[in-house]
């Protein structure tokens, strides 16, 4: 029925003489014209350089930017530029990119809409959110932007970009948004808005406008197996943005809060395990020395399920919850411990990159003169000795009995036990040979236990995983 009028029309249109009315039609403007007219001037170009010493034929890799790479010795030479997108946020010259399009550049040239270039200073950047501010003196106010309320944002909703896709600044698309709270790995603190308006290199740091002309993102990266638009582009929220570019404007960083825990993921099994009747919230691996958590009395295998009243539905929710509370903030955790909730309070901690919770060892366990391996639940288990350090590149000395190998069809295999993980513990009981972990697997399984939970450290992490009897 749609199909047949929409042709009737078509039809009509054609048959019809042009009268001075319909002109006066067509000539109306329709679209996002008006807007992108009103928008274009504040987004700006950015160009960022670095010199670097020549050391022969190389190549660049580049996502959205062409990265800076290389040291050595030869004639100093300057390398491509790195491109990308910007806006204006305050008619005194403060100017938001990512902190990718500028990061290690010794110079940045910023290019308006109106040809003029002027060089910026770089005011502060965030690795973490891949933000960055920039300052340009001019002669007369610039136009700016407003930001805009990106939680309100909806899956559906209109939005267009604006910026130097290849160099071809003034560039606008439209779409919609196509997904909410998407996590690349990218950073702990995840939470792109996803858009199917048009992005490629060189959008990078560019403003994501909703309908009403208000920055609701910065768009920062892309999903491509060819490197061009395939409807897949990804912004950090305003609601993020806002924050961080506040901060930089008053101090040059960013002031994070921190409460000292590494998490991991609550799976079905883990959540069987720790007594729980599903799987929510971030449970807690380690517990950093001196953290607030650690005064808290958070202890490894928490399951911390709110924070500050509100609730943690998934662990990666945690980071960003910490990391929006002021420093020095007295604040409340729950976490669930041997099925039953308690509820800690503790005061945050300003997050810098030394408060790392590792496995360092703060014991050398004893070795028997013959070390023993063992085979169990489908592990094969060996002392930690000098040639199984140096074969599975496991640094410094600890406690613990490390897996060389797994059976492919056992529970252990399903439940992603590796070559090269060290158990700690089982079952909250330290482990500190092959033997402890053999006889503590034996007595869960004799005491009906349907799963084991293990404690192992990979690469310096700890984590737990839920491992099933046979």
């Amino acid at each position: 029925m749609k199909a047949l009028s929409v042709a009737a029309i078509a039809v009509a249109v054609l048959a019809a003489p042009v009268t001075a009315s319909a002109q006066g039609s067509a000539a109306q403007r329709t679209g996002f014209s008006g807007m992108a007219e009103k928008l274009v001037p504040s987004v700006v170009n950015i160009a960022a350089e670095k010199k670097v010493e020549s050391r022969g034929e190389g190549s660049l890799r580049d996502f959205f930017e062409e990265r800076f790479g290389g040291e050595g010795g030869g004639r100093s030479m300057p390398a491509p530029r790195s491109l990308g997108s910007g806006f204006v946020i305050g008619e005194s010259g403060y100017i938001v990119t990512n902190h990718h399009v500028v990061a290690k550049a010794d110079t940045v040239n910023v290019r308006f809409s109106d040809g003029r270039e002027l060089e910026a200073e770089v005011v502060g950047q965030d690795r973490k959110t891949d933000l960055a501010l920039l300052k340009v003196d001019a002669d007369r106010a610039l136009p700016a932007v407003e930001w805009g309320d990106s939680e309100a944002a909806q899956i559906g909703d209109w939005v267009l970009a604006i910026g130097n896709p290849f160099g071809l600044g003034g560039s606008v698309t439209a779409g919609i948004v196509s997904g909410r709270g998407r996590d690349l790995n990218a950073g702990p603190y995840d939470n792109f808005i996803q858009t199917d308006a048009a992005i490629n290199r060189g959008n990078s740091g560019g403003p994501l406008f909703n309908a009403e002309g208000e920055v609701i993102g910065v768009n920062t990266a892309i999903f491509s197996p060819n490197g061009g638009s395939v409807g897949v582009g990804f912004a950090v929220p305003a609601s993020m943005a806002q924050r961080v570019v506040a901060e930089l404007r008053e101090g040059g960083r960013v002031k994070r809060a921190w409460l000292g825990v590494r998490i991991q993921k609550v799976t079905p099994e883990l959540a069987s395990a720790l007594g729980m009747a599903e799987a929510r919230g971030a449970l807690v691996a380690s517990v950093a020395d001196g953290s607030p958590a650690q005064r808290a009395g958070v202890q490894p295998r928490d399951v911390i399920v709110r924070f500050n009243g509100e609730p943690v539905p998934e662990m990666r929710m945690l980071p960003r919850m910490v990391a929006q509370m002021p420093v020095g903030e007295e604040v409340t955790v729950t976490v669930v411990r041997d099925g039953e909730q308690q509820q800690l309070r503790t005061d945050l901690a300003r997050l810098s990159d030394d408060k790392v919770a590792k496995f360092t060892g703060q014991r050398e366990p004893a070795q028997p003169e013959k070390p023993q391996r063992v085979t169990v639940s489908g592990l094969a288990l060996a002392p930690l000795t000098d040639a199984t350090r140096r074969e599975f590149d496991l640094g410094e000395p600890g406690t613990g009995a490390v897996v060389i190998g797994v059976e492919g069809d056992s529970p252990a295999a399903a439940a992603d036990v590796r070559p090269g993980d060290v158990v700690v513990e089982v079952n909250q009981r330290e482990t500190e040979s092959p033997a402890a972990v053999r006889d503590a697997l034996r007595t869960a399984r004799e005491q009906g236990d349907e799963v084991a939970t293990l404690l192992v450290v990979r690469r310096g992490d700890y984590r737990w995983i839920a491992v099933p009897f046979e």
